[in-house]
């Protein structure tokens, strides 16, 4: 088991930052050895973090006491995934540009999502699930090209962001103006979605409508940086902060978009979950290593059971 402590280091550009953050963590690489890692979910009854590697094409799990474990061999190059209410795993998969569900006690696997009019989706990247169980989630290109994915021409003239019905299955297009769509977080109130760009280097907020719809968009925050890393896995803490993957690691922002400052990572950073059982751990999916960091302020859960 791989375990190594390094110092942690912050870009500030806010003291608020250190309120969130405590300069003396250590940023902790817990496990390595991957190809690309993505999607991290928590299960606080399991204790444990499920993440994907999209180009080992497999899904995993770490746990304190266990590690490692090897959970999905051929995980059709799974990138993001959710916990839905149910405990069920939700994936998306670069490799047939599904969405699908699978329990985790039976290992039953359903298939929720592969075209829209007619046409193959793009490749579902990142997904969240609201507090009434509707899943939404972005469908950008990245899947189709090498390097990420199985490289396809797209049936779909735009990469949209989309709602789906769980149980009727039923697919709704929200938005369909972003280049490449990505990273998305509900606030705390789930009045407001907000959705990064990858190629835009951006995050937009929307407000819901009560139909589950999405309006009003504008710019919330830019993700500035020259260090490598994009745009791409999002999520907020108890306090309303918004943390972003970006340029350099993950960039923080107060409840109005202000730039709080980043967390400057040792390998490009692909996404991240609040875990443990007081939800003050960043577990950090790096490249080719999984690490944690501990946190000043409480994460918003991801996973609510009803």
């Amino acid at each position: 088991m791989i375990r190594q402590t390094l110092p942690l280091d912050l870009e500030i550009f806010d003291l608020r930052l250190l309120d969130i953050l405590d300069q003396a963590a250590g940023l902790e690489k817990v496990a390595a050895g991957f190809d690309f890692l993505e999607g991290p979910v928590w299960h606080p009854h399991y204790e444990s973090v499920v993440f994907s590697d999209i180009l080992g094409n497999s899904i995993y799990s770490w746990r304190e006491e266990s590690g490692v474990i090897k959970r999905n061999n051929h995980s059709y190059m799974a990138n993001g995934n959710a916990y839905d209410h149910q405990g069920r795993l939700l994936t998306c998969e670069h490799a047939t540009s599904r969405v699908s569900r699978t329990d985790l006690g039976s290992g039953k696997y359903e298939v929720l999502a592969t075209h829209y009019n007619g046409r193959q989706l793009n490749s579902p990247n990142d997904i969240v699930v609201k507090q009434d169980g509707t899943i939404y989630f972005t469908d950008p290109t990245s899947g189709r090209s090498a390097g990420y994915g199985v490289p396809r021409e797209p049936e779909l003239p735009y990469a949209g962001v989309y709602r789906l019905d769980p149980e009727s299955r039923e697919l709704t297009l929200l938005i369909d103006d972003f280049s490449k769509p990505n990273g998305l977080c509900f606030s705390l109130d789930e009045r407001h979605l907000f959705i990064n760009d990858t190629n835009r280097q951006h995050i937009r907020q929307f407000d819901l409508t009560a139909d589950g719809g999405l309006t009003n968009g504008r710019l919330f925050a830019n993700l500035i940086g020259k260090r490598p890393g994009v745009a791409d896995g999002m999520k907020i803490d108890q306090d309303g902060h918004v943390y972003s993957c970006g340029p350099g690691g993950i960039h923080l922002f107060a409840t109005d978009g202000t730039p709080l400052g980043i967390i400057l990572m040792p390998e490009k950073t692909a996404n991240f979950v609040f875990g443990d059982a007081d939800l003050q751990t960043l577990y950090i999916t790096a490249s080719t290593s999984l690490y944690r960091l501990r946190t000043l302020r409480p994460g918003w859960p991801t996973y609510r059971p009803v």
